[in-house]
Formats: C-alpha cells, sequence, structure tokens
C-alpha cells in the first residue's frame, strides 16, 4: 500500500504542477477558480508522498557517511538559501532562471546521497525529475526576462539571515520526526 501511495503522489504532485504547460487553455479557462484545485491537488499530493513514504520498504543500496551527510547539508543549504533568494529577488536570481526549481533539485540529491533505499529513489528521484521537466517545459514556452537589480545590501544579507533560521527549523524538524538531520 505504501508504495502505491507514494507512486501516487509523486505523479499527482507533478500533474498538478506541469498542468498549465501542458494544457495551457484549459487552465486559463479555469481562471482563479482553479487555483483551489489545483491547490488541494498539491496538498493530497504531499500527503500521500508521505504517507507512502513512510510506510514503503525496499532495498537498501547504501548508508549514510560523514562525507555523504556533509555533502547533503552543503547541498541544502544552498536549496533553502535559493528558496529564500527568490522569494526576495536577490542578486542570484539574475544569474538562476529558476531558483526554486533549482532549490528543488539540490534538496532531491541531497536526499539522493544519503538515502540509499528504493522508497528514496522513487520519492526524491521523483521530484528531480518533475524539476527538471518543469524547467524544461518553462523554457520551451517562455522567453526569460532576466531581473535588472537593484539587488540592496540589505536583501542579501536578509536572505542569509533567513536561511540560516529555516536551515536549522528544518533541522531541528528532521531532529524532532527522528532523522538526524546533522550526522549522529
Amino acid at each position: 500500500m505504501g508504495w502505491g501511495l507514494l507512486v501516487l503522489g509523486v505523479v499527482l504532485w507533478t500533474a498538478a504542477h506541469v498542468f498549465k504547460r501542458v494544457a495551457p487553455d484549459r487552465r486559463a479557462a479555469m481562471g482563479a477558480a482553479g487555483r483551489g484545485p489545483i491547490s488541494v491537488a498539491i496538498f493530497v499530493s504531499l500527503a500521500l508522498m508521505i504517507l507512502g513514504y513512510r510506510m514503503a520498504d525496499g532495498a537498501f543500496f547504501w548508508g549514510r557517511s560523514p562525507a555523504l551527510v556533509g555533502i547533503n547539508n552543503l547541498l541544502m543549504l544552498v536549496a533553502v538559501y535559493l528558496f529564500a533568494a527568490s522569494g526576495m529577488k536577490t542578486a542570484i536570481t539574475a544569474r538562476i532562471r529558476h531558483p526554486q526549481l533549482s532549490a528543488v533539485k539540490a534538496w532531491a540529491l541531497a536526499h539522493l546521497l544519503v538515502n540509499g533505499d528504493t522508497p528514496s529513489f522513487v520519492l526524491f528521484g521523483g521530484l528531480l525529475a518533475w524539476a527538471v521537466f518543469e524547467v524544461i517545459l518553462i523554457n520551451k514556452q517562455t522567453e526569460w526576462a532576466r531581473p535588472a537589480g537593484p539587488f540592496p545590501a540589505r536583501k542579501e544579507a536578509i536572505a542569509v539571515v533567513a536561511t540560516l533560521v529555516v536551515y536549522g527549523v528544518i533541522g531541528g524538524i528532521h531532529g524532532a520526526l527522528g532523522y538526524s538531520a546533522f550526522g549522529g
């Protein structure tokens, strides 16, 4: 049952996110009223992925090592920063077209490194594949209007502080759930 929920969650997540790219006219016809069903689909997909991942078992190929944990933590720091920078429109957004999707890719890769089991391949590999596919779709359909700034130092500092705070909260949540985010 766990595998079915996990796969269904990844598929639903992908479908909800790519819907406006693969069926733009249909999504546009839904207008603002379409936000509700899409949001529900995303929340349901999250629940399915969490439940399915916790229930699924499978082959185990590698475990955590100090080196992989260190790389994971560095990638996670980058992922959280890219997400914060995207929302704040910092200078990096003028260099990276898709900072949020780049954050998802870094997050997924980080988790694949330290979780060498088949449920992780499905969850994190599936979300990595979705992020890559989403970037390809966006790049084919739209031109990039590169942000020109200004990029105040204050915004950059706030993004860094927010990154550190959120990174700490994520580590704390992982610890509370029984998953040591920093080794151990």
